[in-house]
């Protein structure tokens, strides 16, 4: 290996398919940087194997992720984020070959973190790490969960940088 080949980057075993379909958004290139820090920092803090999987996810407006959300959820509103297991998986399964998709809404998130009066970027990269945690079969739906999800929610943003969402 010539000394140019070993500075390059190690492949990521999880591969991510951004796609910017409707809404203001930040430029592609910005928005993929945040999510290879989200699904890293998220896939380390459950301990995911380091095996090669797929995700995606979506960038898209109010309207269509209130669609998504009526669709699939019964619930007519937009949300700021939605996520789509393309297996079943339990917290500590190995990774499937996909993961499945994670579906962000450019007004809600704009909204909540002006609201919060947090960095949109900031408030990005917790939606992104939330919503790989359903991925991995992370859930909220009872007490117990939350605190458990919440908890890796938090250390991953904390080794991001980012203040706790919670507090």
């Amino acid at each position: 290996m010539t000394a140019r080949n070993s500075r390059r980057r190690p492949r990521a075993a999880v591969s991510i398919d951004l796609m910017v379909e409707a809404g203001k958004w930040p430029a592609k290139a910005a928005l993929s940087a945040l999510a290879r820090k989200a699904v890293a920092a998220a896939l380390a803090e459950a301990g995911a194997a380091d095996t090669p999987s797929e995700l995606s996810i979506v960038f898209t407006d109010d309207a269509h992720i209130r669609a998504l959300n009526a669709g699939w959820r019964g619930k007519d509103k937009a949300t700021n984020v939605l996520s789509f297991p393309a297996f079943p998986v339990k917290p500590g399964d190995p990774l499937p070959p996909m993961l499945g998709d994670v579906v962000i809404a450019a007004e809600t998130v704009a909204r909540e973190a002006e609201l919060e009066e947090k960095p949109l970027d900031h408030h990005l990269l917790h939606l992104m790490v939330h919503g790989v945690l359903h991925l991995l079969g992370y859930d909220h739906e009872d007490e117990v969960e939350a605190e458990a999800m919440e908890a890796l929610e938090r250390r991953a943003l904390a080794k991001l940088a980012i203040p706790d969402p919670y507090a």
